[in-house]
Formats: structure tokens, sequence, C-alpha cells
């Protein structure tokens, strides 16, 4: 303690000798050195991530800024091809012209917090998309996470969690890194048997698995026993921002309520609804463009895995090319981006170490033509870089 006080004293006066400006100016460039150090080492461990500039609209064919002629696009989470489809646009366009711009406001506010408290529990996967275990961050209730797709160590946990007066596990539908589904029959048996509720995040699923679109709770068979289904309008359904939350009338008065990201935040613009609402209109007037993802995908995955690749994940549009190295990842998406094709290398700590990847992502509006000339390039690149023999 006696040297803590001393070290202090002598500190404080240091920096009582030191002009307030140039005090300053001292923390601003220990500030710079600190920064330009940590982003030296991002770079030398060859993670750094460059920003490309898309200067067209989102699409299957799309320009990109310094590349020449069209680009194929399988980096986006345009799963249906609504972003760009005339009657989507046409409904933003009317929205825009009879609302305006924006409401210029956060929606009514009170209250500070939400559903669960600290008497309760929520019980997360490790994979968990960061969007949810920051919530669970911010959430009160005491936290339990559980082995990936791990129902073992699940049903321990929510054995260990008894004594919380709630208790709601948290999963992705969709994993949006490895492509993979959750279980949810074996999670809602196991939230059932155990008194749990279950919240399912979709963003990955939402409009085009499942029969008729409506996410890996349809595609499952599991609709009538998902609590809370928390899901986005800024993938599938138009691309562009904005969310939802479903659940029991009066969880969702409850949020409306005590939801500080919905208070808190402006209300969705008026195309952004405007948009989303047509793109829901289109999926429930037809399952003709659901139904085309299912032969596409697998023609994807069928091809890359007989040339020799790794692809994670099953059935879901979200094709992740297992390659290692982050370098590897990096220069080998450079090098199809030359040959036309959009793709982008996912490295740490968007995931763990050595799981470097290629994310591929097939859209309906890719033609059968597309998905090849994709491979072909894999294929070529694949062996430059000797990721194949």
């Amino acid at each position: 303690m006696v040297g803590t006080m001393w070290a202090g004293r002598v500190l404080h006066a240091a920096l009582s000798a030191v002009p307030r400006g140039r005090r300053a100016q001292s923390a601003l460039t220990q500030l710079r050195g600190v920064l330009e150090e940590e982003l030296e080492a991002i770079r030398e461990a060859g993670t750094w991530k460059s920003e490309r500039v898309i200067t067209s609209r989102q699409g299957p064919r799309i320009h990109v800024d310094g590349v020449s002629g069209g680009i194929l696009n399988f980096c986006a989470n345009n799963y249906l091809g609504l972003s760009s489809h005339p009657e989507v646009i046409q409904a933003g366009l009317q929205a825009l012209e009879e609302f305006g711009a924006g409401l210029s406001s956060t929606r009514f506010i009170c209250g500070t917090q939400a559903l669960l408290t600290p008497q309760d529990a929520v019980l997360s996967d490790e994979l968990n998309h960061a969007s949810i275990i920051d919530g669970i961050r911010l959430c009160k209730a005491h936290k339990y996470c559980y082995c990936h797709l791990d129902m073992a160590d699940l049903e321990a946990k929510l054995q260990e969690a008894q004594k919380h007066r709630l208790r709601l596990v948290a999963t992705d539908g969709a994993f949006s890194m490895d492509g993979d589904i959750a279980p949810l029959r074996e999670i809602c048996h196991l939230a059932s048997r155990y008194g749990a509720l279950v919240f399912v995040d979709e963003c990955h699923a939402t409009g085009f698995l499942g029969a008729t679109g409506r996410g890996t709770d349809e595609l499952l068979g599991v609709m009538d026993q998902v609590t809370v289904i928390n899901s986005t309008l800024g993938k599938a359904l138009g691309g562009a921002s904005g969310g939802y939350t479903t659940g029991p009338g009066p969880l969702v008065s409850l949020l409306r309520q005590r939801s500080r990201p919905y208070l808190f935040s402006n209300s969705l613009p008026p195309a952004v609804v405007g948009c989303a609402s047509k793109a829901l209109d289109l999926l429930m007037e037809s399952n003709a463009i659901v139904q085309t993802m299912a032969a596409k995908t697998q023609r994807f995955r069928s091809k890359m895995e007989a040339a020799g690749f790794t692809i994670l994940g099953a059935r879901h549009p979200i094709c992740p090319v297992m390659l290692g190295d982050a370098r590897l990842a990096s220069c080998m998406a450079d090098d199809m981006l030359k040959r036309g094709i959009f793709v982008i290398g996912f490295s740490y700590p968007v995931v763990p170490r050595g799981k470097a990847r290629i994310r591929v992502q097939i859209s309906a509006v890719h033609s059968e033509e597309d998905i090849d000339r994709c491979v072909e390039a894999f294929v070529e690149v694949g062996r430059l870089h000797g990721a194949l023999p």
C-alpha cells in the first residue's frame, strides 16, 4: 500500500510538472503507439480485413471498385434475391413518397430492462452469434454456456440451472459461420423436461429454410414449441435493416415497455418497412423461390466436395470452404476476385484460430452456370495455392 501511494505521488508530481497541453499531446501519442502496434500485429498474423466497395445494386452480378467488368457475387445474405426485386423496390419507393425518409424520433422512452432478471438464467450455445452473446452480457440473468450442439452438456446445464426462476435456452437456428443447424427437436424436448423456454435467432433461416421459408422451427417441425423468435429484415427479406421479435403477447408487450434497444433506437425508415412488407407478401403468395434454394445449394456442395474441398454444414446455403490458414484464405479470396468471383476470407477473430475459411453463400438468383463457374474458379485457385493436389 505504501509503495502504491508513493508511486501515485510521483506520477502526480510528474504530470503536474508537464503543461496540460503537452500532457494531452503525450497521451495522444501514447494512444497512437498502442493502436499502431495492435494494427501491425493484425497485419503480421495475416488477419487484416480489407473492405471492398460495391458500385452497383446487390444481385448475382455486381460491379466492384477497381475491378473491371461484372463480378459474380457469392458473398451476400441476399438469399432469395429480393434486395433488387422490382416489386420490392417499387414498394420502398411508394413508402418513401407517402411517409418520407424517416420519422426522426425514437419510440416512446421508458423503462430500463427487458425480460430476464437476476432471478433467472440464460443457457447459450458457445457458437452463438456475437449479437446474441452481447445481448446476454447486457442481461442481468445468470449465464450458462453449453458446448456447441452438445445436448448432453445442455442437459447438465439445465439441471444446474433448476434453482433459478425462469430458464431460457438461447440458440441460433442456423449458425452463420459453419452453416450447421441447431437440433431444435432435442433442444425443445430438453426444455420441456426441465421447464425451460426456448429462444431462437433465425437471421440466417427466415425466408428460405422450411417448406414455406418460415425458418428452422418449420424445417424441424417444432413451430409450436419455440417460445421466442428473433430475426432480421436485413438478409433474405430485402436486405435493408431492422428486425423483429415474435412470441407470446404479454412478452412482446413487455419488450415494448422495457427493451432498451427498442426504446432508444429510431423507428425504421418507411422505405425499409415498405420493402420488407412486400418481400413477406411475395413469400406468402408462393414458395417457388424457396424451393430453388435446396437444389442450387446441393449442386455447389456436391461439386466442391468432389473436387476435394472440405465444406462444413449441411443443407444450408452458407457453404464454408475450410482452409485453416488465415493468409491462405485471404490470398485465395483475392485471386477469386481476379477471376470474377466475389468471396471473402474469414479468419480470427471472426472464427477461431486455425479455422480460417472462405464463406460462400448461394442465392436463389444464381444460375446453374454461375455455380459451375464459381466451382471451376475455386479448383483453379485451390491448385495454384496448394489447397488442392
